[in-house]
């Protein structure tokens, strides 16, 4: 078995299509070993106990309000993790870029889902931005990457796989967020299989 542990913030739909596709055989021999969530409000929490998976909540605030660097957290948040004997972290959808101190533990094993293309749209807001961007005519397209991340560099780093997602007249942020979403799912689920193949 190789085991996952799967990184998210929010909602946790990109973790659903793991936990669907482990489920189907699309990603044979996987196992979602942990689910580590940053945020005590993450509904993704919910779906990681529906379907059996360990989760750690592990807030980085406490560190924040002790003054602690976030290398500090990076480095704990390590060792919760190996100590699930993980193989591969999958960012998906989690809002905390890693230091140094967290890359290390994982060389060339950590697994980023960013909604743009590579080069562009960095950061919480790539959606948003790349919206903004077409209403000002810049764009006429965005895009979905799935990328490794082998240093500190915000959504960037060698690409797995990407997709380009078309902006239409009459989208609006909602409904490409929706449309943007669909291809996540989709893409980072390829792109681990590529990977763990």
């Amino acid at each position: 078995m190789i085991n996952l542990a799967v990184l998210i913030s929010g909602n946790g739909s990109n973790l659903q299509a793991i936990l669907d596709a482990v489920d189907s055989g699309d990603l044979p021999g996987a196992r979602v070993a942990l689910v580590v969530s940053n945020r005590k409000d993450a509904y993704g929490m919910q779906r990681a106990f529906q379907h059996g998976a360990p989760v750690v909540y592990f807030p980085k605030l406490p560190y924040t309000n002790a003054g602690r660097p976030r290398a500090d957290y990076d480095a704990d948040l390590a060792r919760i993790v190996q100590s699930f004997d993980v193989e591969w972290v999958v960012q998906a959808g989690w809002m905390h870029i890693f230091t140094d101190a967290f890359i290390r533990a994982f060389p060339n094993r950590i697994v980023n889902l960013h909604p743009a293309l590579p080069g562009t749209f960095p950061g919480a807001r790539g959606i948003a931005d790349a919206f903004d961007a077409y209403r000002r005519g810049e764009i006429d397209h965005t895009g979905v990457m799935v990328h490794l991340v082998p240093d500190e560099a915000v959504d960037a780093g060698p690409v797995v796989a990407q997709e380009v997602v078309p902006i239409l007249p009459d989208d609006t942020l909602e409904s490409l967020e929706t449309r943007i979403h669909a291809v996540e799912h989709r893409l980072l689920v390829s792109a681990l299989r590529q990977l763990l193949g």
